[in-house]
């Protein structure tokens, strides 16, 4: 019998631009500005490159190029329009994407794979993000941001509004977190995937406070959904 071809050679047959890592090694070190570039980056990152270069790994889709090409709300705003309708339960349509210039919370922007602000039809405001790992206080956090985005609101409301403004044109801020490792807080939950949060009275007076959040530990979902059928599009 021949030797077993490995997934890489199989994949070499039908995509012969792929070469070994030896290869893209060799590549890498005969010039000098890609060498320069690689050794500037951690042992791990660089097998990581060396996986996908070579077809020995795919590339993950939450990673901020693949998610932001596929939930592209410019180019193809159905499917985040689908994505967040399932989320919110409710029907969502987006009216614009706006520019997140918000201020970072320190340097947490080298944490983050993606950050995609929307203003949906309704003028509310929905921010979809992608953490890397978890942050030590999640809740803290994700309140900062979420009023960040909530003034950010009522500045250009009431900049378009002027004298005919009124707080009922201020809009609910949906915040919405996909942790990629989810933060030691969740795991204390490992059969619940989804985090829905609102603020509520203790005698149930409803006042419109305006700020939501969800949160989807994505390693806890992959754990609950291992050697289950998909039932619903949302799992799917």
């Amino acid at each position: 019998m021949g030797k077993p071809m490995n997934s890489t050679g199989v994949l070499a047959e039908y995509f012969p631009m792929l070469r070994t890592k030896e290869e893209i090694c060799r590549i890498i070190s005969e010039t000098p500005r890609l060498n320069d570039m690689f050794q500037q980056w951690r042992e791990e990152e660089q097998e990581e490159f060396l996986g996908f270069c070579s077809g020995a790994r795919g590339l993950k889709v939450v990673y901020d190029g693949v998610f932001k090409e596929i939930f592209n709300p410019e180019s193809a705003p159905e499917r985040l329009e689908n994505l967040l309708s399932l989320l919110l339960r409710q029907d969502v349509k987006i009216e614009a994407v706006l520019p997140n210039d918000s201020v970072r919370l320190g340097a947490e922007s080298s944490l983050l794979y993606t950050d995609i602000l929307v203003q949906l039809m309704d003028g509310s405001l929905s921010n979809v993000e992608i953490q890397k790992i978890g942050y030590a206080f999640p809740g803290e956090r994700s309140a900062c941001y979420s009023a960040d985005h909530l003034l950010r609101q009522y500045k250009r409301v009431r900049g378009d509004k002027g004298k005919h403004f009124n707080y009922r044109d201020i809009k609910n801020v949906y915040t919405i977190v996909f942790f990629e490792r989810s933060p030691r807080e969740f795991r204390g939950f490992p059969s619940q995937y989804l985090h829905r949060f609102r603020q509520q009275s203790d005698t149930g007076l409803k006042l419109g406070l305006l700020q939501e959040y969800l949160f989807i530990p994505l390693d806890i979902f992959k754990k609950t959904m291992e050697n289950k059928n998909i039932e619903s599009e949302l799992d799917a």
